[in-house]
């Protein structure tokens, strides 16, 4: 059968940079730390380079046929991820020198509540990226991680609120009975105002090494969960939701707060290579976002914008 792609030249020469395809659908298993494999349903780029300035095209089914292959016989992991690129390259040894392939996936991980025991399903999403070029290999992946954020400035207020109206109700007595505060805080006129706070999320990139099999997707919501301390949660009681509150109010932070947290976090994780972090406090006062981003700050490595 007549092979157009191979048998043509351009009609207009000019080398490409990347020639694939993008939003190929397909179920994965997936190995990340130490789990056991689990599958996803992922979302791909695969691209190769065309660098022949007079070639037709590549041959994209051949891309298509290396990610079926292991999406049946393989899980996705670090090596099977560099195998895969070399089998791009492998199968277009004569047209392409440089691979590219990009896995969109959402990962979920079993969290419990914070005092209950109940337990519930946390979504993250995932997105992970391999190229490979003269023989090098570059592995990053990002995760999304949601938390709650409290303004400290806004709770400051609100108690300076709360100071007025205790004025206010209890001015003049030169006595105060414990047991009336009591009641009298626990009211909605007691609590006259709150902090406002929001959903907000913190947006990891890492370079990983190779050497490493399992992707390290728990290791990294783990290490900035904890630096955070405000997760969202799945299953809640109400010792739950006011645990939540409880860890709120002592985690007051401004998106620089935040930024620093997660920083200080993955600077304590040798493994990773290099990184780079947005932090997007999702305002409910304002109607933009705020934002702080930050990195590693290694040389040659991840910019900020």
């Amino acid at each position: 059968m007549p092979d157009v792609a191979s048998s043509s030249q351009a009609q207009i020469s000019g080398t490409l940079d990347w020639v694939g395809m993008s939003q190929i659908e397909l179920p994965i298993l997936v190995t990340a730390d130490n789990e056991a494999p689990r599958q996803v349903s992922a979302r791909v780029e695969a691209y190769v380079n065309l660098p022949q300035a007079h070639a037709k095209g590549i041959h994209m089914s051949r891309l298509y046929v290396a990610l079926d292959k292991m999406s049946m016989d393989s899980t996705l992991d670090l090596s099977s991820l560099k195998a895969l690129l070399q089998d791009f390259l492998s199968s277009h040894d004569d047209l392409s020198d440089k691979a590219f392939v990009r896995f969109s996936f959402d990962y979920h991980l079993r969290s419990k509540a914070l005092l209950s025991n109940n337990h519930g399903w946390r979504n993250y999403p995932v997105v992970l990226t391999g190229r490979m070029e003269q023989g090098q290999l570059t592995i990053e992946m990002q995760v999304d991680i949601a938390y709650s954020s409290t303004c400290p400035c806004s709770a400051a207020l609100a108690r300076q609120l709360i100071q007025e109206a205790f004025e206010h109700k209890f001015h003049g007595e030169e006595q105060v009975d414990m047991e009336v505060v009591k009641q009298w805080l626990g009211s909605t006129q007691g609590i006259v105002a709150t902090p406002h706070s929001q959903r907000s999320i913190a947006q990891v990139k890492v370079k990983l090494a190779d050497d490493d099999s399992g992707l390290p997707i728990a290791r990294i919501v783990t290490a900035v969960e904890h630096a955070l301390k405000t997760p969202v949660q799945a299953t809640v009681k109400r010792e739950d939701e006011q645990e939540f509150a409880r860890l709120n109010g002592q985690n007051l932070m401004f998106v620089e707060d935040a930024a620093r947290r997660v920083k200080y976090a993955l600077e304590q994780q040798p493994q990773m290579l290099d990184f780079w972090l947005q932090v997007n406090h999702l305002e409910s006062l304002h109607a933009h976002d705020a934002v702080a981003i930050a990195t590693k700050g290694i040389e040659g490595g991840y910019q900020p914008v």
